[in-house]
């Protein structure tokens, strides 16, 4: 198939009004529900790219559903567990969106990515360079890049579907939506990073940091969108990883990395990725995929 195959960049056909095109998602008005379809679009910087990464979709499903299923104890969220087989779909159509879409409740999203950082990496570890801040708060001096932060960080940032998101203090996010909420956000996020990266430890990944995002569904603050996947977080193998260091990721970071190197300014249209490139990126997507199921496999083996 080509790189640049539509059927699955943009879904186009079905007999349902478009709700909202999002970075990597196509979202469908069913009426008092949403189809949420994964295509195998990525973005990086903010920026959709031209080229997709095949089957990247399924594996994104996969991966929140896992997560999903496994933090159900600790939040609701909003899937229905309702198959697009009930959907009254012509059968390709059915074969195109089987396992890269949700059906799922209408939420009133609230419009922040509430971020949680384990680790010091990324644009976090920038900031602590430039500044010796995270998210504009102190951290303690002499901390390396990667190292395992005293204690989990919030760090949330304006949402924007379209353009960069907007990186703003807890402060903030206070006087955006009141100190309630912003409570209820951050003890949400905390709990749920505290409880995924214990399982994550189990497939032998270090969850450095991932971003979750919620809404109100009949008044209960609900986890929507997607979980803990590999676009929304950073995973490391536990063996590569040492206090000072920052290993691969098993996420887009080799295609950040690409992007930086090639002199692309990170402003639309992006560029085209290699082949390398792109294969790379979907061997980690799988890999994430492949051994958080297998915990799952083991757990019921056991039973």
């Amino acid at each position: 198939m080509s790189g640049r195959d539509p059927t699955v960049t943009i879904i186009s056909g079905l007999p349902f009004p478009v709700y909202r095109r999002g970075k990597v998602r196509d979202v469908f008005d069913l009426g008092d529900r949403l189809l949420l379809v994964a295509t195998d679009r990525l973005s990086a910087f903010d920026v959709v790219l031209p080229t997709r990464i095949p089957g990247k979709g399924s594996l994104l499903t996969g991966i929140s559903d896992f997560w999903f299923d496994r933090t159900g104890e600790l939040m609701s969220n909003h899937r229905t567990g309702e198959s697009v087989a009930g959907l009254n779909l012509a059968p390709d159509q059915v074969a195109l969106l089987q396992g890269r879409s949700t059906i799922v409740r209408k939420a009133e999203r609230i419009d922040i990515e509430c971020v949680v950082r384990g680790h010091l990496a990324g644009s976090g570890w920038k900031e602590y360079q430039a500044s010796g801040t995270l998210a504009g708060e102190a951290l303690p001096a002499g901390l390396g890049r990667g190292d395992q932060l005293p204690e989990l960080r919030f760090t949330p940032a304006v949402k924007h579907d379209d353009g960069h998101d907007q990186n703003i203090s807890r402060q903030d996010l206070a006087g955006q939506v009141g100190r309630e909420l912003a409570d209820r956000l951050e003890d949400a996020s905390v709990r749920l990073f505290t409880h995924a990266r214990a399982i994550a430890r189990e497939a032998g990944f270090v969850l450095a940091d991932t971003k979750f995002e919620f809404g109100f569904i009949d008044g209960e603050l609900t986890l929507i969108d997607e979980a803990l996947t590999p676009d929304s977080s950073r995973y490391w193998d536990v063996t590569t990883w040492a206090p000072g260091t920052e290993p691969p990721s098993f996420d887009k970071q080799v295609v950040r990395d690409w992007l930086e190197e090639s002199g692309w300014d990170k402003e639309e249209p992006g560029p085209e990725l290699p082949p390398a490139i792109v294969g790379e990126t979907r061997d980690r997507y799988a890999a994430v995929l492949k051994r958080l199921t297998a915990i799952r496999s083991d757990k019921e083996n056991e039973g």
